[in-house]
């Protein structure tokens, strides 16, 4: 069986910084990116943010919302928006979508984990599905106070047995605290967890801060994780197999 790898996606790289906005060509280079994975067999499931960004708009906002009531509305609104895009630009590839929200509540109960197994194990079966897992963000508060989903995806791969975590975001990998270019390859996750801040931008939450705790989490779960630019999903072919431009950090035995 082929390699399972999990991607992750934020909302600063699935959304317009100007207005929130879904950016529609960002959007269509990543859905290019996952079908031409699954067309050579690979596995992939796709752990999406974007909801609330995608639903600010609606609510006449002009930058992420500060409390959480107006959030959870703009992810009622947006979380449509943002699965009709992904159906619409997976069709032409002959791929179907499944949507999977949770809370942190679902990943808590052992019963309720093993039940999520069982559903990936059985959409993994059917070649031309690609799940796509959000957080629950009309009822959950976890995700929408700090974390923009990576904390979600980690888990969701320790739960799958992923082969691989890439985690997407703005930048082509962890940039060390000195400056200079990013870090290719860290041994020790541990010796870089303060080499950055809780960084977000308007219209999205977390950083890198949040996505070295995730980091953390799968490789002393033992799954191989990267670090990647988002903004270049064309990458994810190399990517996928450990290779390419981003920071990976290896896993623990």
């Amino acid at each position: 069986m082929k390699p399972l790898i999990v991607v992750k996606v934020g909302t600063g790289v699935l959304t317009r910084e100007s207005d929130g906005q879904l950016d529609d060509p960002s959007l269509a280079d990543l859905v290019k990116a996952l079908a031409a994975l699954m067309e050579r067999g690979q596995r992939c499931i796709l752990v999406s943010s974007g909801a609330v960004g995608a639903g600010t708009s609606a609510l006449g906002l002009r930058e992420y919302p500060s409390d959480v009531p107006t959030r959870q509305a703009c992810a009622a609104v947006g979380q449509t928006r943002l699965m009709h895009a992904y159906q619409s630009l997976f069709a032409p590839y002959g791929l179907d979508v499944a949507q999977v929200l949770l809370t942190p509540e679902d990943l808590e109960s052992e019963r309720r984990v093993e039940r999520l197994n069982q559903t990936f194990q059985r959409l993994a079966e059917v070649k031309a599905i690609i799940p796509i897992v959000n957080e629950n963000d009309c009822v959950a508060v976890e995700e929408l106070t700090f974390g923009d989903n990576d904390m979600l995806s980690a888990k969701v791969a320790a739960i799958v047995s992923a082969d691989r975590l890439v985690l997407f975001t703005s930048v082509d990998g962890l940039m060390p605290p000195e400056g200079g270019d990013y870090i290719e390859v860290v041994e020790d996750v541990e010796e870089v967890l303060d080499f950055a801040h809780g960084d977000s931008g308007k219209f999205s939450i977390g950083g890198m801060s949040s996505k070295l705790q995730a980091v953390k989490f799968a490789v002393d779960a033992g799954i191989e994780t990267v670090i990647a630019n988002g903004r270049h999903p064309e990458r994810l072919a190399q990517l996928s197999q450990g290779e390419g431009i981003g920071t990976i950090f290896r896993a623990k035995a």
